[in-house]
Parts: structure tokens; sequence; C-alpha cells
């Protein structure tokens, strides 16, 4: 599969010749070869400049920050909720259920819209929607319970779909060698979204009553769409093209300040692409095992999250509700911190592969009196080995995540000094991000025209298997004890490294076969 999108693949064209003379041995005149043709620059990948895309970078970001806010903010509050509806603890659990059932599913269709009729639109009809359950969620009669498990359900139909939006945004703009760091600042917003959901939850629910929770997510959403409908430009390459085509005139910012289209040059517009099918993308191998992989991490991951409350209030009996939810600012800190190191790290990974397969093509072109402009750049090589260029960390990030997860549910149960679990709190959310990253810029890149739908198909596969995960976690902790229960979890994940080195191996063959039927398709 081509590394970036074709819609900025630059020709390979003639090389450019020896513009000087040359005579054969009998005097000949000048060679006939075209020695004046001079093949012109590739355009540049974005025509955004860098403070443009540090902004769409940021936007989104901010977007893809609901997605985790909403579904994490309403932990502390279940126990109030539950007795404002007079149901059962387990019952308002079985919000969260299907608030993750629906935050798995939901992505794959608006991804796949997001795909074919632009990213802004989707944006804004998602946070739309996030807009009207929240305040339908703020004044639901307390003696409707099936209203709430309605409006969470269409809520997370609103909120999940950002990210994957997000993830295709980033891949319109961000050519692939630099891709890895974007991603993980955009990462930023939904992985600090786990740690401050429960701090303003419970802060919120405590001072003002849970209600103000979907008050304060409505004003916070209510806001980013202001700012998505007034600046945020099309960015989807089939489009807008490298960012020099305008958008259609519905699909423009009110304030267009961002983009070179407002300045009036034109471009032909690339012919639309068919909607594509998100499921399909389900048939690829390389990407099965990638998604499981991941999920299963994700799950252990919140595995350790859901319980924080229980078990904490359980072991350490001194820390009231909200210094539990502080507790969470360490698993958002290393989340975070990784955002940042692990794309600068995958960007220098991609680079040194990158100057290393260049070296190695270029001794092989000069025996044959070639050049390195005789053949596709390196970017859109079918052998270069981008596999290996992303997941040669994978392998530390696991078996370190495994390890924390094990001695995380050993420092618990034997009720060690706070600080034991919180240090490895950060370090689960460190290496649950490496992981997560790594994976979303591989299957970015293997999919370079489908960012959204394959980053839904990413969050639909975690977010069911994070849903079993949270509704049994419970089970199997009071079954057997926090130690035992995730000692378990850090052999499951253990089982993911088989999967990563099925991709090394495997991956590339199925990558060339998959460019090959598509090239035939298309032939």
């Amino acid at each position: 599969m081509s590394k970036v999108d074709t819609a900025a693949t630059p020709s390979t064209g003639e090389r450019p010749a020896d513009c000087s003379e040359s005579t054969d041995g009998h005097g000949a005149g000048p060679s006939t070869a075209a020695a004046n043709l001079v093949r012109p620059p590739p355009p540049p990948y974005s025509a955004f400049l860098p403070w443009e895309i540090w902004t769409i970078v940021g936007m989104v970001g901010l977007a893809g920050l609901f997605s985790p806010l909403t579904a994490n903010i309403y932990f502390p509050a279940i126990p109030t909720i539950a007795d404002a509806f007079h149901e059962s603890v387990e019952s308002i659990n079985l919000t969260v259920t299907v608030y993750m059932i629906i935050q798995g599913l939901s992505p794959s269709i608006w991804g796949s819209v997001a795909d074919r009729k632009g990213r802004r639109v989707v944006f804004i009809i998602c946070l739309l929607i996030l807009l009207l359950c929240c305040v339908g969620l703020a004044l639901t009669p307390t003696s409707d319970y099936w209203l709430l498990i309605l409006l969470r359900c269409i809520q997370a139909a609103g909120s999940a779909s950002t990210i994957a939006i997000s993830a295709g945004v980033i891949a319109d703009i961000i050519p692939a060698e630099e891709r890895g760091g974007y991603i993980g600042i955009s990462n930023i917003g939904p992985m600090i979204g786990p740690c401050l959901g429960p701090v303003i939850g419970g802060l919120l629910a405590d001072k003002l009553g849970w209600r103000s929770i979907f008050w304060f997510l409505a004003i916070s959403t209510g806001v980013v769409m202001i700012f998505m409908l007034l600046f945020f430009p099309e960015t989807l390459r089939s489009q807008v093209g490298n960012g020099l085509i305008p958008a259609p005139k519905w699909n423009r910012p009110l304030i267009p300040i961002i983009g070179r289209s407002s300045l009036g040059v034109h471009q032909e517009r690339p012919p639309p692409r068919p909607l594509p099918n998100p499921f399909k993308l389900f048939t690829a191998p390389d990407l099965m095992a990638l998604l499981f992989s991941t999920a299963i991490i994700y799950s252990a991951f919140y595995a350790v999250t859901a319980t924080v409350s229980s078990l904490f209030s359980e072991h350490y009996p001194f820390l009231s509700e909200t210094e539990i939810g502080l507790c969470y600012l360490s698993i958002g800190g290393g989340g975070a911190f990784a955002t940042v190191l692990t794309g600068k790290l995958l960007d220098w990974q991609y680079m040194r592969v990158k100057t290393k397969f260049e070296n190695t093509r270029k001794a092989d072109l000069e025996k044959h009196s070639g050049s390195l402009d005789d053949e596709y750049s390196t970017s859109t090589h079918d052998d270069f080995p981008i596999e290996e260029a992303t997941l040669q960390t994978q392998y530390i990030w696991i078996l370190i995540f495994s390890g924390s997860c094990i001695g995380y549910g050993w420092c618990v149960q034997s009720g060690t000094s706070i600080a034991g679990p919180l240090v490895l709190h950060f370090i689960l959310g460190y290496t649950m991000v490496s992981v997560m990253t790594n994976t979303q810029t591989l299957i970015v890149d293997l999919f370079p025209t489908q960012g959204s739908s394959v980053t839904a198909a990413n969050n639909l596969v975690r977010c069911l298997m994070g849903a079993v995960a949270v509704s049994i976690i419970n089970i199997i902790t009071n079954a057997i004890g926090a130690g035992w229960t995730y000692t378990l979890c850090g052999l499951i994940c253990l089982l993911t490294l088989p999967l990563v080195t099925l991709v090394l191996k495997k991956g590339p063959t199925w990558r060339k076969r998959r460019t090959e039927r598509i090239r035939q398709a298309h032939s």
C-alpha cells in the first residue's frame, strides 16, 4: 500500500538528464537524450503553513478530548445518580457498558462518512449531537431511567467519533515521515480525558450536583463547536487536495483565515472516491493482528482505571473521594508524557530506517547505472519496511506494560504505600499510549486514504473488548483478589507479542498483495 495519499504522490516521470553535450566516439553530434528536460519539483504534501498545521492539530486534539472525557467524567457520580434514580449501582453501570458499545460502533459509520463527505462537516454534526444530548441528560427526570440509557447511547454516538476523524485529518495534512509526532500531539486531548474526567466529575457532583456534569459538557462542547464553525478548514484530500483547492461553499469555515485556498488559488478538484465500506477493512490480516493486539492492551488498561475507586477505597480507606479522583492524574500524566516523547521517537525510528533503506537502494541502483530518482520515492516504494519503521519499540512497551500491570495488582492487594500504585499508574499510562501511538501511526500509513475509517475500526475493536473487560473485572477481583487478577491481565497482554511478530514478518507480503490488487482494479 502506498505510504502516503496518492493525491500527493509525485510522478516518477523521467530522471533529469545531464545538460552537458556529449558525442560518441566517432564525432557524432549531441546525444539524442532530452538533455534540457528537467522534471518539475513535486508539489508539497500540504500547503498549510506551520502555524496553521499546529492550529488544526490543536483543534482536533481538543475535539478528541470529548470521547474519553464524556465517558470518564461520569464515574464519580454513579453512586449519586443511582440514588437519584432509585436504581442500583449495577443498573447505572449498565449505562457505562452501553456507552462503550456505542462508542465502539459509531465511529465505523461516521469515519466512513468523513472519508467521503469531509472532516469538517462530520466534526460539527458529531459535536452538535453531543451538545444536544448533554442538555437532555441535564434535564432528564429522575423517574425516567430508560431515557438516561437512551441519551447516553446517543451521546456516545456523537462524542466517540471525534478521535477517528482527528486521525483522518492528521493523515490529510502531515506526510508519513512526520506523522508519528503529530499523532502523538493530537492524542494529548484524548489521553488526558481519562484522568481529568473523574477529577472534574467528582468536584462538580460534590459541589453542584450530578446534573452540573452534563451542563459543563454542554457548555464546553458548544465552545469547541463554535470554533470549528468559524475557523476549521476542510482537509479531506479528495475535496481540497493538499489545501490549495477551495472546498465546496457549503463546507467552508465562516471566517476562512486558515488555508491557502482563501487566496484565490484554484486547481482542479480530484474526482470523489466512492463511499468506502468500513467493514471491508476487517479482511486485512495485518490490520486485524494490529487491532487485536492493541485492544488487549487497552482492555487491561481500562480494567485498571475502572477499579481504581473501589480498590483504593478498600485498601486505602484514608483517601477521600476527591483524593481518589486526583489519583487518576498519575495515569493521565504518563499518557500525556508519552504523546510527546513516543511520537518524536517514532519519527526518529522512521528516519533511521528510511536512511538505511535509501542507502541500500542507492547501492543497488548504482550497480545498474541508475540513480535513486529512477524509482518511486522511499515513502511510496512497496519494499520500504514500514512495519519495521513503526513497530521496533512495540516489544519494549508491551513487556513494561505487562510487568507494571502485575506489580500494580500486588501493590494494591498488599496495601503498600500509595506511592507504589501511583508510580505504576504513570508507567501504565505511558506504555499504553506508546503502544497506541505506534499502532495508530502504522494503520493510518497502511491505509492513508481511509484514515478515519481505519481509526474507527481500531476504536470498534478496542471499545468492544474494553466493554467486556469493564463488565467482568469487578467479578474477578472479588473472586481472586487484585493481585491474581492483574497477574492474569499482565500474562494475557504478553500474548500480543506473537501478533506483533506476525505483522513484522508477514505484514510486508500482505501489504504488497493488497497494493497489487488495488492497482489491478484501477488498471
